[in-house]
């Protein structure tokens, strides 16, 4: 496997700097910390200044720190301990404009940081680290390759599991335990296992409705590996499909390759949204698709960009979207078909393998 290239990524951080006219950059969402540093322990902050990078953290993950990020000085601290606290460790490098995370810190921690570094300007950058992060390298492509690859694995074999008896909940564990025997570290998210009348909404988490012959079922799942994530959904049916089931399938798998065949770069996230949803509403369910069409997947199973009709973003190659169009009809049942799908240089790459032809099972 290649070098994770976390040089270049402080790099493009770093250009940020003068085009903000900042000093340095502090950086402790979880996902933003490993994405720059390498880190994965669960306690530290990444200072980036100017001329030198520092990875701070306690007693605990120092070893652990040394080992991951290279690119970084290991500071410790301790903020019980005076003079060696976050805040000492800032002001002794008399930072004095510094971007930070102003939608992911809270107030209480805002404040703290404003009272003990009382020279220093808090610059918010969090639009700026979603830019960098919205168009993956190579690596983090095929880290999400694979946690899609694991996805559909557990799909087929969820489908030789599921059958009349069992409950959503049965389905959910077994998903789990599937993907993680293959090789993910945890769940992208709680799966939703919805059946029956339930599968109209469209975040049912599973529950413990048994499913019965002639259920919807729509499974909406990914994993983690190595940090990055999946995600997919595919409705089945258990028992042979009535007529209004296969019209509303039909009707968003349309709508859903319709959508596909127009994401390629250059091409506005909102544009793609509309094809779908036109579709949708011109075969007259448009009040049952109250979602957006997408978003970009990556250390997060949510994030920039947004396909959606208020979405300003554009297409770009290595950006990593969902394309998952959806009818949620109340007191009867809902469908949605989701494709995990990477931008290239000349148009798309879909990565879930999944069949999307209605399954009767």
């Amino acid at each position: 496997m290649e070098v994770i290239p976390i040089e270049q990524r402080i790099n493009n951080l770093k250009n940020l700097f003068n085009e903000s006219n900042l000093e340095a950059a502090l950086i402790y969402k979880p996902e933003n910390r490993r994405y720059f540093s390498g880190f994965t322990g669960t306690s530290g902050y990444v200072l980036i200044t100017k001329d030198k990078n520092y990875f701070l953290t306690d007693f605990r993950y120092v070893e652990q720190a040394k080992n991951q990020c290279r690119a970084y000085d290991i500071l410790k601290f301790d903020n019980n301990s005076k003079g060696n606290s976050l805040y000492d460790i800032i002001e002794k490098l008399n930072v004095r404009k510094i971007g930070f995370e102003s939608e992911f810190i809270t107030l209480k921690e805002y404040e703290t940081l404003k009272n003990k570094i009382s020279n220093t300007d808090f610059i918010p950058i969090d639009d700026e680290i979603k830019d960098l992060r919205k168009i993956k390298d190579s690596i983090e492509v095929e880290y999400i390759r694979k946690a899609a690859s694991i996805a559909d694995e557990a799909f087929a074999h969820i489908c030789s599991f599921i059958k009349p008896g069992i409950t959503e909940r049965d389905i959910a564990i077994e998903l789990e335990f599937f993907m993680k025997k293959r090789g993910a570290t945890e769940l992208s998210f709680d799966s939703i296992v919805a059946s029956g009348k339930r599968s109209a909404l469209p975040h049912g988490v599973y529950t413990d409705k048994i499913i019965e012959n002639g259920d919807f079922i729509t499974l909406d799942f990914g994993c983690v590996y190595e940090g990055y994530c999946s995600d997919m959904t595919r409705t089945i049916v258990v028992g042979k499909a009535n007529e209004k089931q296969k019209e509303i399938y039909n009707i968003v798998l349309e709508a859903q390759k319709r959508a596909l065949e127009n994401i390629r770069p250059n091409v506005e996230c909102s544009k793609i949204d509309k094809i779908a949803r036109d579709y949708i509403s011109e075969k007259g369910y448009g009040e049952y698709f109250g979602h957006g069409l997408g978003h970009g997947v990556g250390m997060e199973v949510h994030e920039s960009p947004r396909l959606s009709p208020v979405s300003s973003d554009i297409l770009k190659p290595n950006m990593v979207v969902t394309d998952e169009p959806g009818i949620y009809v109340p007191q009867f049942g809902g469908v949605r078909i989701e494709d995990l799908v990477v931008v290239t240089n000349e148009g798309h790459e879909v990565l879930s393998k999944s069949p999307k032809e209605l399954i009767e099972l």
